[in-house]
């Protein structure tokens, strides 16, 4: 993902709020019986939903799940991965298994463990299992549902019958996922023979769903538009605050806000220009505002590859790896891969539309507290901009806010994301690490506020850095105010060009070694949010050998002790 602020990855939380598409998914379900009540007699059979996620999506496509099964006449629960054992699995008889994938191909943080355990050669065989598969992803990756295929193939080859064949969904999933659920539960009540009760649910017990969503975005207002670093700095980070006016919109410290971008209209001039298009077609309106034009998707690399064969980028294509392409591309939009293409031979403008894909929300973590701001939500967002001479680059969201949404009236569709795995412990005595450096602070200023306002009386501990403290230290002010008031216990910074050698948060956390392994004996909470590639394996890397050092058992032993603050929800990651 581009580094536009502190984004959320493609497993963004699938709200409670997207009512327009869930009022169908579950009619849809329950069309074969009716719904029972809170008093129905018990189920008849029972199933088990098992998922993996990285901020919440799959995790409530599962309870939907389950709520939905119940209507069939069949039991079930829903249950993340890790939690359960591999001899726990083997006693199961039927699974559905929901996972995201993260990073490059990767298990989510709450379904690593479980899948370090199934491929072991000590994983039990699970003859006595049938089991169905659905994959969250984004097929703008490689490793496209990467998880959810590992997992599927692996259950496989343990012995369990495959109830269902794995669905595969993109971004717009709801309609894929809702169509397997459907056909899932089909098979499973013919399996075991579960009927549908005949007592309607009550619904006027059922929780009031805000009609906001992706399919429709809140017009909110954009209050605040303030520049955080110094302006010779060489980053950009902004501090947006968005009304909500009377839009009944609520959230938590730890949510996400999904922010609905336009493109920009230089570069959509730009490609209608090349193109040879007026700009008043319907097309071009879709340029503008349903279509991405600055990544390429693979089936604009693949159709411009196959029109022009002997150019650089079907040898690109043909002869280099992943990674060559990957470094080909860096930086590219689709203007300049079609400035490559021999006019003769590239697509026209409606050739090209389908070959873009959808225009997608981006996600940004909340960095404010109901509890401090119940009438606005903000966000700290760092702007997307590089390049130099003739072609100047820009990231779609952050400067469509930095500098394309202006006036009293400006408004920009917005969308809460709640992500139920990352928030401030439910125990107000627990103590709370938190390791953010650049924008990954976002979620921890909500998270300060938000302790502050509930008198938590638990110790707060904060690591952030960037660059360089006179021009990167956001909401220095703030934080000091923090501190002096006690709600920030501790605040380690690293600001890595400020001396000859280079300071990380990692550097700081090996530092404080000791003090840090006792916070983590008295059963502090630790928080880690930014970037995914490199800052958060680094910090891990680090905490292993924290542990490591202060308990003296050996990497092993380190490695178990985090696996157990996993398993207890007390290491969680908010990373992109």
């Amino acid at each position: 993902m581009p580094p536009t602020g502190a984004l959320i990855p493609a497993d963004a939380p699938f709200s409670a709020q997207q009512e327009s598409w869930l009022a169908g998914f579950i009619a849809g379900i329950a069309a074969a019986g009716r719904r029972e009540s809170a008093s129905a007699t018990a189920p008849t059979a029972t199933i088990d939903v098992l998922f993996g996620t990285q901020t919440g999506n799959a995790e409530f496509l599962a309870g939907e799940l389950v709520a939905a099964a119940r209507t069939r006449g069949l039991g079930g629960t829903a249950t993340a991965l890790d939690e359960v054992t591999p001899d726990q699995l083997a006693a199961m008889s039927h699974v559905l298994v929901i996972t995201s994938t993260y990073g490059e191909g990767e298990l989510p943080d709450n379904a690593a463990l479980f899948w370090e355990s199934l491929q072991s050669d000590t994983a039990p065989r699970l003859e006595g299992v049938r089991y169905a598969v659905l994959g969250l992803g984004d097929r703008g990756y490689d490793d496209f549902c990467q998880a959810a295929k590992l997992i599927d193939t692996r259950l496989e080859q343990l012995g369990a019958g495959r109830l269902h064949e794995r669905v595969d969904c993109d971004v717009d999933f709801e309609d894929p996922a809702a169509e397997w659920t459907t056909t899932v539960l089909d098979r499973l009540v013919a399996e075991t023979g579960a009927k549908s009760t005949d007592v309607e649910v009550d619904t006027a017990a059922a929780p009031t769903r805000s009609p906001w969503n992706k399919r429709n975005p809140y017009r909110s207002r954009l209050a605040v538009n303030r520049l955080l670093s110094a302006p010779h700095s060489a980053k950009e980070i902004r501090h947006y605050e968005f009304d909500l006016g009377d839009s009944g919109i609520t959230y938590e410290a730890g949510d996400a806000l999904a922010v609905v971008p336009l493109n920009d209209e230089e570069l959509v001039g730009a490609l209608l220009e090349h193109l040879g298009a007026t700009g008043d077609e319907e097309a071009a309106r879709l340029l503008r505002t349903e279509r991405e034009i600055r990544t390429p998707s693979k089936e604009l690399i693949a159709e411009l590859a196959e029109r022009a064969p002997s150019g650089e980028l079907a040898a690109v294509v043909a002869q280099g790896t992943r990674s060559d392409l990957d470094s080909w591309l860096w930086g590219r939009d689709v203007l300049d891969l079609l400035r490559t293409t021999d006019p003769a031979t590239a697509p026209t403008l409606p050739e090209l539309l389908p070959l873009l894909r959808p225009l997608q929300a981006r996600q940004y973590s909340i960095s404010s507290s109901p509890l401090a701001h119940p009438d606005r939500i903000h966000l700290t967002v760092a702007s997307v901009r590089y390049g130099a001479g003739q072609r100047r680059y820009e990231g779609v969201a952050s400067t469509y806010l930095a500098d394309r949404v202006g006036g009293e009236d400006a408004t920009v569709g917005i969308y809460v994301q709640p992500n139920a795995s990352f928030g401030v412990p439910a125990d107000d005595d627990a103590p709370m690490v938190m390791i953010g450096p650049g924008t990954g602070i976002a979620p921890f200023r909500g998270f300060l506020h938000e302790r502050a306002a509930r008198g938590a009386s638990g110790r707060n501990w904060l690591f952030f850095g960037d660059r360089n403290r006179e021009t990167d230290f956001v909401y220095e002010d703030e934080l000091s105010e923090l501190r002096t008031r006690g709600v920030l216990t501790e605040l380690d910074l690293a600001f890595s060009r400020d001396q000859a050698e280079k300071v990380y948060v990692q550097t700081r956390m090996r530092e404080r070694s000791r003090e840090l392994y006792g916070w983590l004996e008295d059963g502090a909470h630790v928080y880690v949010c930014g970037d995914a590639s490199r800052m958060a394996k680094d910090v891990e890397t680090a905490l292993l050998g924290v542990v490591a050092e202060q308990r003296g058992r050996g990497d092993d032993d380190a490695a178990e002790y985090l696996a157990d603050l996993r398993r207890a929800k007390r290491y969680v990651r908010d990373v992109y």
